[in-house]
């Protein structure tokens, strides 16, 4: 039992620990990350490639943003509704949920009341990413690519490290981390969600979502508004914010791959919700 747990805190904990060691001395102890961008900007045009186009701008900033922002908004909205089947009283409301069973509502709402932690986790857990995210930016002022001197801004390159201030804001810059990749790997959220019910694609969600962030953090180190490092510190942000929310909304017995699970909660939809049956 305790190499069960001390496994899984070393996977979940462990390893992103030493990732994130690992990218603070490759990245923010050396040039690395100027060496990479210096090879992405035109020195002719004084330009990195994609930074002009309004049409990559609109498909990879604007359009991208569509997948983690509908999938936060229809969580929210299940959430909300997977309060109202349970109000419902066969004595009282006999007209309607037979109503609701005619046009294939009811089977939904009660889908929902079933899901309703899992709904409730990926609201919070997307709420508290953002607020992760935001925090660091404002308490760490690093300003992008663009903005510094070294490619025709006007203020000076820093490393989030050498600005940070743990209780205010420490500046104007708002680059680090990567806002727009940490959009893409919110969508982690779902691989805590499949990993509780022991889902056989639970890892490709999470590839999925690691995928997704990776596109969004380096179509903007294309245009010159992220450095690579950016990216990669979103992903660590994100894994740390959702797996302890995660943990504290389900448990570690229900997100250790190692713990056998009751029959009845190995399934997708693991529980019915009981209702009084509907008069014909």
């Amino acid at each position: 039992m305790h190499n069960r747990r001390s496994r899984f805190y070393f996977n979940n904990l462990g390893i992103p620990l030493l990732l994130a060691l690992a990218l603070f001395v490759s990245f923010d102890l050396t040039g690395l990350d100027v060496i990479l961008s210096d090879w992405m900007y035109n020195t002719s045009t004084h330009a990195f490639p994609l930074q002009h186009s309004k049409l990559f701008e609109t498909i990879t900033h604007k359009w991208a943003r569509i997948i983690p922002n509908w999938t936060g908004e229809l969580a929210i909205i299940g959430a909300l509704l997977s309060f109202i089947w349970p109000r419902f009283k066969a004595e009282k409301h006999q007209t309607l949920m037979a109503w609701l069973e005619k046009v294939r509502i009811a089977p939904l709402l009660r889908f929902l009341t079933r899901h309703r932690r899992d709904l409730l986790f990926v609201v919070f857990a997307f709420s508290i990413t953002t607020g992760a995210i935001h925090y660091f930016k404002s308490h760490t002022s690093i300003y992008c690519p663009v903005e510094t001197t070294l490619y025709g801004g006007v203020e000076q390159k820093k490393e989030w490290f050498e600005n940070f201030n743990l209780l205010h804001d420490a500046g104007a810059g708002r680059c680090w981390p990567g806002g727009h990749a940490s959009g893409g790997f919110t969508m982690m959220a779902l691989f805590f969600v499949a990993r509780r019910y022991r889902w056989r694609h639970a890892r490709t969600l999470l590839a999925f979502a690691l995928t997704l962030g990776m596109v969004y953090g380096t179509t903007r180190v294309l245009q010159g508004w992220h450095f690579m490092s950016h990216t990669f510190w979103a992903g660590i942000i994100v894994w740390f914010s959702m797996f302890l929310t995660a943990l504290v909304f389900y448990g570690r017995a229900r997100l250790d791959p190692s713990i056998p699970l009751a029959p009845n909660a190995r399934a997708f939809m693991p529980t019915r919700v009981q209702t009084t049956p509907v008069p014909r």
